[in-house]
């Protein structure tokens, strides 16, 4: 069975890693699902530490896309098609440009600007909400599209310009959210393959990362968390912080 396992998996990754990758695809879906907390940072700042930097923002791209583009079809109906048509036209130019610096960026300053991002993030005071016009996603669109080809979760960008205040109920932030998320993603996994990265030996450990995150969605909406909601976000912010101190170590030791 082990033989089998290592044989599904890229040959710089052990089968212990790889399930400590799918047990925390789980955990983050399920923290997201019963508080609202951000999967894809708390992914892409364990990931650091056991995918190859190389590989980190391709394959976090796959996993990311995975996530977001079940809540977009479920909410397909809900979807503000006019804002996701400008965003789509900026996501193209961003994802266009930021891709020619992404895949000739150092290993160890991909490490250090994934590290900040993730300090940053965590601590810095949250966006309010930023209405802007429809054709104003076109610029939304270009400039998260750029960063995610270098920090892969850039959701908390995103979110304020969506809020329900803007789009009128919970259902069109949801969906519009996420189908602007899965295009970018889609377009970030396309953008990689392009340059030539290899996603063929990563596809069976991100299935089922993204099955794990499916199900940690479902246990997230049915559990009730009994540790105060304050409390919970300091040890979350507190984790997050530890992991971005590591990748920063990572980046300086290389």
């Amino acid at each position: 069975m082990e033989t089998l396992i290592a044989a599904l998996l890229p040959g710089t990754l052990e089968p212990w890693t790889a399930g400590g990758l799918v047990a925390v695809s789980f955990i983050a879906s399920l923290l997201t699902a019963a508080l609202g907390l951000g999967s894809g940072l708390l992914m892409v700042a364990v990931m650091a530490g056991a995918v190859p930097p190389s590989a980190l923002i391709p394959v976090h791209g796959v996993i990311q896309l995975g996530s977001n583009l079940g809540r977009a079809v479920l909410f397909r109906q809900h979807v503000r098609r006019s804002i996701l048509a400008w965003f789509a036209l900026g996501a193209v130019v961003g994802v266009s440009i930021g891709a020619g610096v992404a895949v000739s960026l150092p290993k160890s300053v991909l490490l250090v600007v994934i590290g900040v991002f993730v300090l940053v993030s965590t601590w810095a005071p949250k966006l309010g909400n930023r209405p802007v016009p429809v054709r104003g996603f076109a610029l939304v669109g270009a400039a998260t599209a750029f960063v995610t080809m270098f920090v892969g979760a850039t959701g908390p960008f995103l979110a304020p310009f969506l809020a329900p205040e803007r789009l009128g109920d919970r259902q069109a932030t949801v969906g519009t959210f996420a189908a602007c998320m899965s295009l970018k993603h889609g377009l970030k996994v396309a953008a990689f393959a392009a340059a030539g990265f290899a996603y063929l030996p990563w596809l069976p450990l991100c299935a089922v990362m993204i099955a794990a995150g499916f199900l940690g969605t479902l246990f997230g909406r049915a559990i009730v968390v009994r540790m105060p909601e304050r409390a919970f976000r300091m040890g979350f912010r507190l984790l997050l912080t530890a992991l971005a101190l590591r990748i920063l170590w990572q980046a300086f030791a290389s």
